[in-house]
């Protein structure tokens, strides 16, 4: 009897189960499995699904192309661009919105609105403010009588305007996350600190950071990921294009552009791949080396 119930328990789970499962096979898992069994194909008819022949030859082709080295160094540029400044730049608001300053929920919504925007509008709206002939931040640059930036046509100062964008962008959720963690904090440490005399320093070094690391861990990895993964922000701010002279050009484009404009699907496959990888190795890294310094209450 507890056996039958037990297999008709199952099969309902797996009832309610099916539709996600479905879903997540075929866009998600399904993908994943082609994409890498694709990088290795040399020889093959893409609509016909026919492969002739498999090997190393996608492999070969990108690690011989300067364009693909071009695309690595410009996300790692990016990866440690971003992420350490994001990281600190958000700790230190979310600080100040943790304190009870006046019109605090107005901040926290202000600075949310970044992460609820898509990108694609984001990048536009930075299109226009980075724009060197009637952009408003050039507007300021020029009352300190400097001359005009060419963020978005200078290819030195293309990747720097990116990597300003993506930081903007990630403000948001960062902060949300840090002020759940801050507010997590038991109030009791703190006032022990303060009753053994710790100053504000002290409290936020000692106390507050130390406890906040996990947090701080998960939103390290998070933005990492997010940083090798970008691509609207590119494609976006730069008119479709990866920067003038490619200098914006990231490893998601650049596997973009093999796939739909070019249509070597088997090396934006491989790239994806190496992409894939680099990732898992980065956030293997990070988490072991940050258990040292990760303090779990």
């Amino acid at each position: 009897m507890n056996r039958n119930k037990t297999i008709s328990s199952f099969l309902n789970g797996v009832l309610y189960l099916t539709p996600a499962l479905i879903i997540l096979i075929t866009f998600r898992i399904y993908p994943i499995i082609k994409s890498f069994t694709m990088s290795f194909y040399t020889s093959y008819n893409y609509f016909t699904n026919e492969v002739y022949e498999y090997g190393l030859d996608n492999f070969r082709y990108i690690f011989s192309d300067p364009e693909f080295f071009r695309a690595l160094q410009n996300t790692l540029v990016i990866v440690l661009g971003v992420v350490p400044m994001s990281i600190i730049i958000s700790i230190f608001i979310a600080y100040f919105l943790n304190k009870n300053i006046k019109f605090s929920a107005l901040f926290r919504g202000i600075y949310f609105m970044p992460f609820v925007t898509s990108a694609a509008a984001i990048a536009v709206v930075w299109r226009w403010l980075y724009n060197s002939r009637f952009g408003l931040i050039n507007y300021f640059i020029s009352i300190l009588n400097l001359d005009p930036i060419g963020w978005l046509i200078d290819p030195n100062w293309a990747l720097i305007s990116l990597i300003i964008l993506t930081i903007w962008r990630s403000l948001g959720f960062n902060i949300i996350i840090l002020l759940v963690g801050m507010q997590n904090i038991n109030k009791s440490y703190i006032e022990a600190a303060k009753i053994d005399g710790a100053n504000e320093g002290k409290l936020f070094m000692k106390i507050i950071l130390p406890l906040l690391s996990p947090t701080i861990l998960f939103l390290v990895l998070l933005n990492t990921i997010d940083a090798f993964k970008i691509f609207s922000e590119v494609y976006t701010l730069f008119n479709k294009r990866p920067g003038p002279l490619n200098s914006a050009l990231t490893m998601v484009y650049y596997i973009y552009d093999k796939f739909s404009h070019q249509y070597a699907y088997g090396v934006a496959s491989a790239a994806a791949l190496v992409l894939f990888i680099i990732i898992l190795l980065v956030t293997l890294i990070q988490s072991k080396f940050a258990k040292r310094k990760v303090h779990y209450r």
